[in-house]
């Protein structure tokens, strides 16, 4: 039986993967057409900037699975071809992704961007800042990220609330999990809301002015999750008001303009979307795709499958 050919975007990349049994790798990055594209079954998309790439997916006459690098796979969707199975990078992105939005609660919280700004300008002001000690936080989206989430606020002695697409008695960690259905009820009661929800159709724009009017006043609402899941001018609103604190590493739109009001806001914090960009990145990719490759060379079950195909069906059999 002929090995499974699989593209990877970047030769690191592929270096670091090393030969797996049964497959044969080849590199590349969705530009140009290689002849080797005629033969690829699994499409290892590039990790940053390539959502203008992904039409050439269409031209792959034997593509059977894209596995992205990414936690996310909105933008892949418009482009998957019919018939074609998707997965994401499950796990890759948990740890980096929930440090991040701990250091945005607390640099929030704790008011680090006034004391850099103080800082460019000479200016020692003292003022008392609230702590993340003692928050009500509730993650809302309860997979690998908001797992992790939890996992990172435990220790600053917070008390953590979950909130998933369904509820069930407890999560892996033993964290009771609600239902989307009980947010209002437990909106009023959290200081920190941290989303780290897919982005889709019932996630988009679910953060809507009744969502950010069930917060209390003060509260901080923390974005690692999508863009969209936020409506932005219910957002701003809030904010203008002074009424809520945002912390975020997406927007909507991204990349956000030069000039959006949501720059000027008071009381927001904006990362560039650097969720998963650190140094954890890269090993943790290489082991998930070495784990991967290794499944579909002795048929085991694909992790992180978000569209299934029955290529994929077949595995799980």
């Amino acid at each position: 039986m002929a090995d499974l050919v699989v593209t990877l975007p970047e030769p690191e990349l592929a270096e670091a993967v090393g030969d797996r049994p049964g497959v044969r790798l080849a590199v590349w990055d969705l530009q140009d057409l290689p002849d080797v594209v005629r033969e690829a079954e699994v499409v290892v998309p590039p990790y940053q900037y390539a959502a203008a790439r992904f039409p050439v997916l269409a031209q792959v006459p034997r593509l059977r699975l894209v596995q992205t690098l990414t936690a996310g796979y909105d933008d892949v969707l418009p482009h998957l071809p019919d018939g074609v199975a998707l997965a994401n990078a499950a796990g890759v992105h948990d740890a980096s992704t929930s440090e991040l939005a701990v250091a945005l609660a607390l640099a929030a919280l704790r008011g680090i961007p006034d004391y850099v700004r103080d800082a460019e300008h000479g200016r020692w002001q003292a003022q008392p800042r609230r702590a993340l000690a003692d928050r009500r936080v509730l993650v809302v989206g309860y997979g690998g990220v908001g797992r992790g989430v939890a996992a990172w606020m435990a220790p600053f002695e917070t008390s953590i609330t979950a909130v998933a697409s369904r509820a069930r008695s407890t999560g892996p960690d033993g964290v009771p999990v609600h239902g989307v259905d009980e947010l209002p009820a437990l909106l009023p009661r959290h200081d920190v809301v941290v989303l780290a929800t897919p982005l889709n159709d019932a996630t988009r724009g679910m953060v809507d002015a009744e969502f950010l009017a069930a917060m209390p006043d003060g509260a901080l609402l923390v974005n690692v999750a999508r863009g969209p899941v936020v409506d932005t001018d219910a957002l701003l609103a809030e904010l203008k008001a002074g009424r809520l604190q945002a912390a975020l590493d997406v927007t909507d739109p991204e990349p956000l303009p030069e000039g959006h009001p949501l720059w000027s806001a008071p009381g927001v914090l904006i990362s560039p979307h650097v969720g998963g960009a650190t140094s954890a990145f890269f090993p943790r990719a290489v082991r998930m795709l070495q784990a991967q490759l290794d499944r579909l060379s002795t048929g085991a079950p694909l992790r992180g499958i978000v569209v299934p195909n029955d290529w994929s069906r077949s595995l799980e059999e």
